[in-house]
């Protein structure tokens, strides 16, 4: 049961009352493109694209500290290091999303027992590209969707965009209890990578940046598991979001006529060190919850300096994030569906036990923050 002791006994039946009514996450996949890049070969790159000596001399090492090995890529290493148009870049974009949304979402209903024709509502999230119509059209156009299926595309939310994503699932399964929603997240941060740019902030780009897809399907109250779909026991019982006011700076792009430029401040992982614990304890406590109740934390692995914020700001241990650690090393930062790689992870590894109850958290352009609750179910 949810509480604290000594909360009225009616304020307790009033919270089981409403979890019983939740949304269920049923199914979880992940996709990344085919070409994959070390280091190394990211390193080699940027050494032929920031020509000045004393430049890596003083900014190379953002290689080591992101402690990344690996990361996919839907282009090559060669056409990274060559100049392209934004009209390119944005072509390249919608080709390789829309198959890797196919992908991932027919690997997400598969393992849901559900077919395209089952979904009732889509949403699809992204910020590396622009499509109109925009993506979740065209993905209905791979999928055998039917003609009356809802959307809601999601644009500009950055790496807080899976979780959000997440809330937003639950909410429309939520307010329509019989609903099978399917959530996909998406990035392709190589596309988006510019040569010609020679910034600091473009270089950490370039470290930390890699190219993924995520799926989910969500379920409403009332619907029956499919015979053949594999469930994962999952409630999602709340979300909550904070924009901070003032940050605008913090994250995001800055767009011209040659593409997407990335905004990334130094100071990102002490906002998180000041300002995520009183969010997270706000958000809790409105659950009659604290920290000491929340036994797995879901955390975008937004970085290696991110990750110990977070155990800083929440005094946790940094053993507990070490899904997150795993899927940054193996994968980079792939912006909006990096959390449900770890949610993934978790899941896979059974850790979150009946009763246990595991907390999503992604923070994002405007500055924002995103947190998902959720619980194990019995």
């Amino acid at each position: 049961m949810l509480g604290t002791p000594g909360r009225r006994p009616d304020t307790r039946r009033t919270v089981v009352f409403v979890l019983a009514l939740n949304p269920r996450l049923i199914a979880l996949a992940t996709a990344v493109p085919s070409h994959v890049l070390s280091t190394n070969d990211v390193k080699r790159l940027a050494t032929h694209v920031f020509s000045s000596e004393e430049f890596r001399e003083r900014n190379f090492d953002v290689f080591e500290n992101a402690e990344i090995e690996t990361r996919h890529t839907c282009v090559s290493i060669d056409w990274l290091g060559q100049s392209h148009s934004f009209g390119e870049r944005n072509r390249l974009y919608i080709e390789h999303a829309t198959r890797l949304a196919a992908e991932v979402s027919s690997s997400a209903l598969e393992r849901a027992g559900l077919t395209a024709r089952d979904v009732d509502h889509v949403v699809f999230v992204s910020s590396t590209g622009l499509s109109t119509p925009s993506m979740d059209a065209l993905l209905a156009n791979q999928l055998e969707f039917r003609s009356d299926i809802r959307r809601t595309p999601i644009w500009g939310l950055g790496c807080a965009g899976g979780a959000v994503g997440l809330s937003r699932a639950r909410e429309f399964a939520l307010a329509d209890p019989s609903a099978r929603v399917l959530l996909v997240a998406l990035e392709l941060c190589s596309v988006t990578f510019l040569p010609t740019d020679v910034t600091k902030r473009n270089l950490v780009a370039a470290s930390l940046f890699g190219d993924g897809a995520a799926a989910a399907v969500v379920v409403g109250s009332t619907v029956k598991q499919p015979a053949r779909g594999r469930s994962l026991p999952l409630e999602l019982f709340a979300s909550h979001s904070v924009l901070w006011r003032d940050t605008l700076d913090v994250m995001g792009w800055t767009i011209d006529e040659v593409g997407l430029h990335v905004v990334f401040s130094r100071d990102i992982p002490a906002i998180v060190r000041e300002a995520v614990r009183p969010a997270v304890v706000e958000f809790l406590a409105r659950h009659g919850l604290t920290l000491d109740d929340v036994q797995h934390l879901v955390a975008h692995p937004g970085g290696v300096k991110v990750l110990r914020a977070y155990a800083e700001a929440l005094e946790i241990a940094p053993e507990r994030l070490h899904h997150a650690r795993d899927v940054l090393r193996r994968y980079g930062n792939m912006s909006s569906p990096s959390c449900l790689f770890v949610l993934e992870r978790v899941l896979q590894a059974g850790d979150i036990e009946p009763g246990q109850r595991a907390l999503v958290t992604a923070l994002g352009p405007g500055f924002s923050g995103e947190f998902v609750l959720m619980q194990g179910a019995s």
